[in-house]
C-alpha cells in the first residue's frame, strides 16, 4: 500500500466526497484507511463506573484505500502516488506535479 499513517488525503467517492484530512490509521490487511473527520459514526459508550453516565461519541470509521488520493502539494487537488530514486533511496512522489510528498 502506497498510503502511511499521517499523510493528508481527500475522499474521492462516498458520503464524505470533496473532505479533505490526515490519515490516522492504515489497515494493510483489509487494504484500508481511516482518515479523521471522514466517514464518522456514532458509537454508545456504557459508563466505566458507578455513577457515571453512559455516552454516545463519534469515531471515524474504515474507507476503502481506493476511496482516497494524497492531496497534491503544490495544487491542493488528489494526485497518485509515484516513486523516484535520488542518491540511493526511494522516495514518494505526486505524479500531477513531481513534487516530493
Amino acid at each position: 500500500m502506497k498510503l502511511r499513517k499521517g499523510d493528508n488525503v481527500i475522499v474521492m467517492a462516498g458520503k464524505d466526497k470533496g473532505k479533505k484530512g490526515k490519515i490516522i490509521r492504515v489497515l494493510v490487511e483489509k487494504n484500508k484507511v481511516v482518515v479523521e473527520g471522514a466517514n464518522m459514526t456514532k458509537k454508545h459508550q456504557r459508563p466505566k463506573k458507578s455513577g457515571e453516565k453512559g455516552q454516545i461519541i463519534s469515531i471515524a470509521m474504515p474507507i476503502h484505500a481506493s476511496n482516497v488520493m494524497i492531496v497534491d502539494p503544490k495544487s491542493g487537488k488528489g494526485s497518485r502516488i509515484g516513486k523516484k530514486k535520488v542518491g540511493d533511496k526511494m522516495i514518494r512522489i505526486a505524479r500531477k506535479s513531481n513534487q516530493e510528498i
